[in-house]
């Protein structure tokens, strides 16, 4: 509590804890977003690799199988229609070869069988593809033993019957291996479509979350600029009262050195004199009263001096021209610094709280020179423009760089002061080196200004 008001809670709120929570969400929904598309990825991977890939491989090896039933199934032809009635054994080299590469198809097949198919499916092909070779066995050596006739009618009645069945179960094994092969397609295309779809949820809910975070951010801007525009409004008022009582507190005391001590002074310097009249010419009595009246007549200029530095006079009366053909002298007779007072344009009258500032920020400029330049000369310009009048102090000595005071209490006033006129104020290093202070005071605001007065401190 200040003053007796307390601030409402809000406006010691940050937007910290929203701005982490949204960012904490965010970063969770990216962290959960990119498991999911990986794991859709790593089925989508599994799907293709497992299913497609397999599927196709096995395919290759049962087309295999069915080429080598095929010819199987030529050479019984062969033997059977065979006129010119070679035995038989002369096919058991060709069958030899056959029966190698099914058995080698069999075992890659068996390898790279779809993992849905049944184990009887599994057993199925091997059983009869084993009895069709207990078969051909059986034929051969009733060939061997030269019984040509009842080998030829088991090739019609056993052995074609077992290759057209082993045929048939390649092929439905083909067809189940299309139909899989079409799933996993069909199975692709969802995820894909899934993907999609939570590709599009994932981006409105990424924007919206954008969004609502851009927008507390943004409100939370706009609210912290609105306080510092408060806050500056209230330094500028209280800037404004400080500076004003501390003119109203100078130019209290300044009328009260001027007035009051001034005549007592005065008076005094009259009473002496008449004391030292009235004392026999050449005594020591009237000597020492001339010498204490010439004390107080010096100590009457001082107080004079002390006065005009406080608050001229003159800066009321004559304006703020004749006030700085005054000052500025006197700063050269008091510092030992060579002053070049140069003056531009139409004057137009400034004077009051205008006047005053502009008096101020002369002062404080001339007063850094010579405590913190180290140089013997500067330049004074005063530039009465159209539309503004302009004040520029420049010398070239240290300079901001070495040992100008930045930060100090005066140049704080000099800005307060020349925000106060509407106007602006510049602190820059000539290309020569050291300071240059130039101040910008619109003419309308320094004429407006000028018709303000300061009351003196008490009423």
């Amino acid at each position: 509590m200040l003053g007796g008001v307390s601030r409402p809670e809000s406006e010691d709120r940050t937007p910290t804890f929203g701005l982490l929570l949204g960012l904490i969400v965010t970063l969770s929904a990216v962290v959960a977003y990119s498991a999911y598309i990986t794991f859709q990825i790593s089925g989508l991977r599994k799907v293709q690799t497992e299913l497609v890939d397999r599927n196709r491989k096995d395919s290759l090896q049962l087309l295999r199988i069915q080429n080598d039933l095929n010819l199987l199934a030529v050479a019984m032809r062969d033997m059977i229609d065979n006129d010119e009635h070679y035995p038989l054994t002369a096919w058991s080299a060709q069958f030899e070869r056959i029966r190698t590469d099914l058995d080698d198809a069999m075992r890659r097949e068996e390898g790279l069988a779809a993992t849905s198919r049944t184990p009887d499916q599994r057993a199925y092909l091997g059983r009869e593809m084993t009895q069709f070779w207990d078969a051909v066995d059986r034929v051969f050596a009733l060939a061997r033993d030269g019984k040509e006739k009842a080998a030829r009618e088991q090739i019609q009645l056993s052995l074609q019957a077992r290759q057209a069945a082993l045929s048939t179960a390649v092929a439905r094994l083909l067809v189940q291996n299309s139909e899989s092969e079409e799933q996993a397609g069909q199975r692709i295309v969802q995820i894909y479509n899934r993907v999609q779809w939570q590709v599009y949820v994932f981006l409105a809910a990424t924007l919206a979350a954008i969004l609502l975070t851009g927008l507390s951010l943004i409100r939370w801007i706009r609210h912290l600029f609105a306080r510092m525009a408060k806050l500056s409004e209230q330094r500028s008022e209280l800037a404004q009262k400080l500076i004003a009582t501390q003119e109203s507190t100078l130019l209290y005391i300044s009328r009260e050195l001027h007035d009051e001590f001034g005549q007592i002074l005065t008076a005094m310097g009259s009473m002496l004199g008449r004391a030292g009249s009235h004392a026999p010419e050449g005594s020591p009595l009237r000597a020492d009263l001339q010498e204490v009246r010439q004390i107080a007549q010096e100590t009457l200029d001082r107080v004079r001096t002390l006065s005009q530095a406080l608050h001229p006079v003159m800066l009321d009366e004559a304006g703020l021209e004749s006030a700085l053909d005054w000052y500025i002298p006197t700063v050269e007779r008091q510092t030992g610094i060579t002053l070049c007072y140069e003056k531009q344009g139409e004057p137009f009258p400034v004077g009051g709280s205008a006047g005053v500032h502009i008096y101020r920020v002369l002062q404080e400029a001339l007063n850094n020179v010579t405590r913190h330049s180290g140089t013997t000369r500067a330049a004074v310009r005063l530039r009465y423009r159209p539309t503004a009048l302009e004040l520029e102090v420049e010398d070239h000595g240290v300079g901001f760089s070495e040992n100008f005071p930045r930060k100090g209490i005066g140049l704080v006033a000099m800005r307060e002061r020349a925000e106060l006129m509407g106007g602006q104020i510049a602190f820059s290093r000539p290309t020569a080196g050291g300071t240059l202070v130039c101040l910008t005071v619109p003419r309308e605001k320094a004429e407006s200004n000028g018709k303000e007065d300061h009351s003196p401190a008490g009423g």
